[in-house]
């Protein structure tokens, strides 16, 4: 079997393009290793400018997922259907939405500050859009209104002294309250079983009144 020849008369081998095309394969690789990197830096810094803002969110707003995911597309996730991503040229900050009508971009910036903004206006709607949404429920109603305190803050005990205050404030001998008198609860119950009767024989007389009718013309 002849070795092909290359041009310029040097002899090409299948294993010597095959060499060749590992080695762009790896030059391919490191180029995109080196592309996912630079996106995973570049939300790094976008997550320490949102860190201040999602510590303030109350602990009991359980809707935002604030965290940064690998893979071949790095990601700085808001919540379970918004997150931001870098953009081709690796510089613009692509801050988007997944809806049932598809993706949609709510902000494009290649400056961090401003798509930071962008994303503390996008939290800040969420936790309206929430309050209002609990505000509304009747499942709700009745339920004390969730603290405002940032996440950490922990309630504070009430004082002992108002506590004083309100037992003194408390009369110390109440008058107890006076049973109804049990004469009238038998002549409700006697009253109430007399008008059933009535109008239980109401109802027969005018069910059967075809066949008492006849007997009471007849006296």
């Amino acid at each position: 079997m002849s070795k092909s020849t290359a041009p310029g008369g040097k002899s090409r081998r299948l294993s010597d393009v095959v060499r060749e095309a590992r080695i762009a394969a790896a030059e391919r690789e490191d180029v995109v290793v080196d592309m996912r990197e630079a996106h995973r830096a570049r939300l790094e810094l976008l997550a320490e400018e949102l860190a201040p803002i999602f510590d303030e969110v109350p602990t009991a707003d359980d809707q935002f997922d604030f965290y940064l995911s690998s893979g071949e597309q790095p990601r700085l996730w808001i919540d379970a259907i918004a997150h931001v991503h870098m953009g081709t040229d690796r510089r613009t900050y692509r801050f988007v939405r997944d809806t049932r009508y598809g993706r949609v971009v709510i902000a494009e910036d290649a400056d961090m500050m401003a798509l930071a903004d962008s994303v503390t206006r996008y939290v800040a709607e969420r936790m309206v859009q929430r309050q209002r949404f609990l505000e509304h429920d009747p499942l709700n109603v009745g339920k004390p209104a969730e603290p405002a305190s940032a996440k950490g803050a922990q309630s504070v005990p009430a004082r002992p002294a108002k506590a004083a205050a309100v037992r003194r404030a408390q009369p110390q001998n109440p008058t107890p309250a006076k049973a109804p008198a049990k004469g009238l609860g038998v002549f409700a119950a006697l009253f109430w079983f007399a008008f059933g009767l009535i109008v239980a024989s109401a109802l027969m007389a005018a069910a059967f009144w075809d066949q008492i009718a006849p007997k009471i013309s007849m006296l």
